[in-house]
C-alpha cells in the first residue's frame, strides 16, 4: 500500500513475473526506503518514475547497488511497474508505473513485476508539472532538500507499507 500526497494506491507483486525485481522490490518497501520519495519523473501519457531516497547518505550506497536483470514475461500496460535502468543489469531501486500501455518497453528489457490494482486514478493525479526537470544526480546528492526547494509542488509517497496477500496471507 501506497500512501502519497496524490492519495492511495496499491500494488500487488507477482514474483513469477521478475523475480530478482519483486525481491528488491520487497525489500525497499519493508525497510521503509520508499518513504518520503517524491515522484521526480513524471510523462504525461507515457510514466511516473520514483525510487531515489530523499536523504543523500541513505541514498549512496544504493547508487550502484545493480541488481540482474529478469528476463521480460509480462508486458508494460497500463498500471505495471517495472524499474527503470541505465542499461543491461543495472537496475537499483528506481520505479516506474505506465500511464498506458508501453508494450514497446517490453523489447528494451523492462520487466514488470507488479501492477497498480486500485488507486490508478491517484496515480493519475500525480503532479506532472515539472515532468523530468529534476536532476536525477542533484536528487542523489542533494536528496529532498534540491527537490523541496526548486521542485516544491512535487507529490511523494508518505509511507509504502506491505499488506497481506488475503488469498495466502503472506
Amino acid at each position: 500500500m501506497f500512501d502519497t500526497s496524490a492519495g492511495p494506491f496499491v500494488i500487488l507483486v507477482h514474483r513469477s513475473w521478475a523475480p530478482r525485481g519483486a525481491d528488491r522490490f520487497y525489500n525497499l518497501v519493508k525497510y521503509g526506503y520508499y518513504d518520503n520519495c517524491r515522484f521526480f519523473r513524471v510523462l504525461p501519457n507515457f510514466m511516473v518514475q520514483f525510487g531515489i531516497n530523499g536523504d543523500p547518505i541513505l541514498q549512496a550506497p544504493w547508487r550502484n547497488a545493480d541488481i540482474p536483470d529478469d528476463p521480460v514475461t509480462q508486458s508494460n500496460k497500463r498500471g505495471t511497474l517495472s524499474f527503470a535502468t541505465a542499461g543491461p543489469n543495472t537496475r537499483t531501486t528506481q520505479v516506474f508505473i505506465n500511464f498506458k500501455d508501453n508494450s514497446p518497453l517490453d523489447s528494451q528489457g523492462f520487466a514488470p513485476f507488479g501492477e497498480v490494482i486500485s488507486g490508478m486514478d491517484a496515480v493519475s493525479k500525480i503532479n506532472a508539472e515539472y515532468r523530468e526537470e529534476p536532476f536525477q544526480d542533484l536528487i542523489q546528492r542533494q536528496g529532498n532538500a534540491y527537490l523541496a526547494k526548486q521542485f516544491p509542488r512535487l507529490d511523494y509517497v508518505k509511507r509504502a507499507t506491505i499488506q497481506k496477500s488475503p488469498a495466502t496471507g503472506k
